[in-house]
């Protein structure tokens, strides 16, 4: 009797319910979020703000020797 119930249990455990996928879909949106929220404070590293500087620049050099 134990073999049967083994046996139709089996089945159920593999299924994926789609309230399941639906739940760990919210749990990744939610995660995403935070995750992103917080890369959205960080402030941008000097080193980055300096290069991009410099960009700025090398293109408005490129503009003015280009006229």
């Amino acid at each position: 009797m134990n073999a049967k119930k083994n046996s139709l249990a089996a089945p159920e455990r593999g299924r994926v319910r789609r309230r399941d996928i639906k739940n760990a879909e919210t749990e990744i949106g939610l995660k995403l979020r935070a995750l992103f929220a917080s890369v959205q404070e960080e402030e941008i590293p000097a080193r980055f703000l300096d290069l991009l500087e410099k960009l700025d620049e090398a293109e408005r050099n490129h503009a003015q020797s280009s006229k």
